[in-house]
């Protein structure tokens, strides 16, 4: 090496460090504060939509309870019905089924009714007459059948 040529005495181009993984740059935040968004609306729908449906599966578990205490009282058949208007005030609030009764009721049950309205209209009938009636002839099993079926179909 010469000591009088400048040139000699310059070192390599040194490329500057990496900055690393951390912190990250301004759009990771962005996508991680997006992702977090949509994590967090997908929970809240979640569990709104799980307690809307909540109701289908309480009344599920009550048609069982009634299924194995079926009777034919009018005290259960009132209970039946009872259930049948909870559920039907869930489905159709704006209907009012609470406030129906006797034909009107049996209308409603016939109307919101998925298949074979014109067959269940003796047993909803009978189901209907038999809570308030203190002795009846109305068979249980065909009341559970069609409340199961009911319930089933409808699409709320």
């Amino acid at each position: 090496m010469n000591p009088q040529d400048p040139l000699s005495q310059l070192k390599d181009i040194h490329l500057p460090a990496t900055g690393g993984f951390w912190p990250p740059a301004l759009g990771w935040w962005l996508l991680a504060l997006v992702l977090i968004g949509l994590i967090v609306l997908a929970a809240l729908f979640w569990v709104r939509r799980r307690q809307r449906r909540r109701w289908r599966l309480v009344a599920r578990q009550e048609l069982i309870r009634l299924e194995h205490d079926a009777q034919a009282t009018s005290a259960w058949f009132n209970h039946l019905n009872t259930l049948l208007k909870q559920c039907a005030r869930q489905c159709h609030p704006n209907s009012q089924p609470d406030s129906l009764s006797g034909q009107a009721w049996i209308d409603f049950l016939l109307s919101t009714a998925p298949e074979d309205r014109i067959a269940s209209r003796p047993v909803v009938e009978a189901m209907v007459e038999a809570s308030w009636t203190p002795h009846t002839e109305a068979d249980p099993g065909h009341a559970l059948a069609f409340a199961k079926r009911w319930l089933e179909g409808q699409k709320c």
